[in-house]
């Protein structure tokens, strides 16, 4: 007897929406994400389409009326939850258009739960579009089967931050001069966490001293190599994630 294909199937399209999901609503689609569907997918009527939120899950959405320019999408099932996302903060000093897109898009699919961009005295960006790079998270999430993406900050000086910072929270920063091993400092510590990540060039000899003055902080080593800030970043997130967060 042959086997029930599943449903929805494996290459089902999947769409973030901004309003809450849940079943017996209705979807209105239009802009690029009808045009991607209609055009390039040939979506027709009674087609499924895999639809999230990042609040309540995943839902199964099916074309019902189909335009030229847009179409509606009945949700009639809700397939999954959230993705439960570990408590760690990606804090890293904007760095040149692409590669901070980049940054953006690789702390949606290794699974960060807020991205805080940082404003530091060697940070070469002037003003930074946060809506690009949630657009940038957006499709990566999409592209990546994921339902939660992470809270994007508006972007903080440093000093800002230093203030701030909570004290059930600690941060770890990238410090080539004198860091203790990044696996061995992640394992020691619990709870809550956050990468810092500097600008190209590094953080300046006040903002060493001012992030190590934070009782919470601690210096970590990435390693014999210098690496630039983008893969920092994603190495950085990645070891954690290796040793303390969803990889453990």
């Amino acid at each position: 007897m042959p086997a029930t294909p599943a449903w929805p199937p494996r290459s089902t399209p999947r769409l973030f929406v901004e309003t809450p999901l849940a079943e017996g609503g209705q979807v209105r689609v239009d802009g690029g994400q009808a045009h991607y569907l209609l055009s390039v997918l040939r979506l027709k009527a009674g087609d499924p389409v895999k639809l999230f939120d990042d609040s309540t899950g995943e839902w199964l959405g099916v074309a019902s009326i189909v335009a030229r320019r847009d179409l509606i999408l009945d949700v009639t099932a809700h397939l999954r939850p959230r993705d439960a996302v570990p408590d760690l903060w990606l804090c890293a000093a904007p760095i040149k258009k692409g590669r901070i897109d980049w940054v953006a898009e690789k702390a949606c699919e290794l699974g960060v739960a807020r991205l805080v961009p940082v404003v530091t005295r060697r940070t070469v960006i002037d003003r930074l579009n946060t809506e690009r790079l949630r657009a940038h998270m957006i499709e990566a999430a999409e592209q990546c089967d994921r339902t939660a993406l992470p809270a994007l900050a508006e972007p903080v000086k440093l000093d800002a931050l230093l203030r701030d910072w909570p004290g059930d929270r600690a941060l770890f920063f990238a410090d080539e001069l004198d860091g203790a091993l990044a696996a061995e400092a992640m394992a020691a510590h619990n709870g809550p966490a956050a990468i810092l990540i500097g600008p190209e060039g590094g953080f300046d000899d006040a903002e060493r001293e001012a992030i190590r003055a934070l009782p919470q902080a601690v210096g970590i080593s990435l390693g014999p190599r210098i690496l630039r800030a983008d893969t920092a970043a994603a190495a950085a997130v990645s070891i954690w994630m290796s040793v303390a967060g969803d990889w453990a």
